[in-house]
């Protein structure tokens, strides 16, 4: 056996003294588990170097308080035992913990008419931390929907009125002539423009919350905005897609303002800040919508 001890760098002191608020690591990949699924995440995870005189953290110790998230279910309960532990390697150096973890979660979406179905992937954050001995979890989530553009329905709109008059002027018409005008490519000269559209969500959650809500986040925004991205589908659920956009126009604005007012009825929330992007069909640039409540 070596009559050697292992230098313990980190202990040596530093002649700067300076603090430093955040230490840590970035991108450690790990697995957590969210509804029954093991879900492959990626951590940063660090806390404050408060003694200015140290020279650095353990980071290894923060590495290993990251291996409970393999056999938990993961809630905020779970999220401040991890912290706490961190900050208990940690005596004399540290007072705040900081742990963000990024994952893919995954739903079974249902078709709109057809029985059919498909996963979808929408993209997670989970920010917690405990900072002046409060602890509290913030939670970002994406949502991808089609928005269909009010200015270009109405233009088409009023093109097939001119197409019509051009076709018909005075003339009678019976039913008959009238439905074939409508189901042909010569009378339906224009269509409004749509855009695959993402709605980006950052909410702070309430105090003492016991699970994490995000699917019933991600229901909620895509119930307010009324046209989410579809997986699988057959005609018959393309055309319920299509006629939910028809009557479903809004610009940017709109869909910030639906989610803004359907986010405030959340009990479970403190604060959001939300914005959205409507990836123009006509345009080469993208049209934006930002809100916040409690920010």
């Amino acid at each position: 056996m070596s009559a050697f001890t292992l230098p313990d760098i980190a202990a040596q002191a530093t002649h700067s003294q300076l603090p430093l608020e955040w230490v840590g690591m970035c991108n450690i990949a790990l697995p957590v588990q969210i509804n029954s699924q093991m879900l492959r995440a990626s951590a940063d995870a660090g806390v404050s170097l408060d003694d200015g005189t140290a020279r650095g953290i353990h980071m290894s110790r923060l590495y290993l308080a990251l291996d409970v998230l393999e056999y938990e279910a993961l809630t905020p309960a779970l999220l401040n035992e991890v912290l706490e532990r961190f900050l208990d390697s940690h005596v004399g150096l540290s007072a705040s913990a900081f742990l963000t973890l990024r994952f893919d979660l995954m739903l079974k979406r249902p078709a709109l008419v057809s029985p059919l179905g498909g996963w979808k992937a929408y993209p997670i954050t989970l920010h917690a931390q405990i900072k002046d001995e409060v602890f509290h979890v913030e939670l970002f989530a994406q949502v991808e929907y089609s928005s269909t553009c009010p200015c270009s329905a109405a233009l088409a709109r009023q093109l097939i009125q001119q197409q019509f008059l051009t076709d018909f002027g005075n003339r009678m018409l019976s039913h008959e002539t009238v439905l074939s005008w409508l189901g042909s490519a010569q009378g339906i000269v224009a269509t409004p423009h749509s855009q695959r559209s993402v709605a980006k969500l950052r909410v702070r959650l309430q105090p003492g919350i016991e699970e994490l809500p995000l699917h019933a986040l991600i229901d909620h925004a895509e119930s307010a905005l009324g046209t989410a991205v579809q997986t699988a589908v057959k005609r018959a659920d393309e055309q319920a897609f299509a006629l939910a956009n028809g009557q479903n126009l809004m610009f940017c604005e709109d869909a910030a303002r639906r989610l803004h007012l359907a986010l405030k009825t959340l009990p479970w929330l403190s604060g959001f800040n939300l914005r959205v992007e409507h990836a123009e069909s006509l345009h080469a640039h993208d049209a934006v919508a930002h809100s916040q409540w409690r920010w």
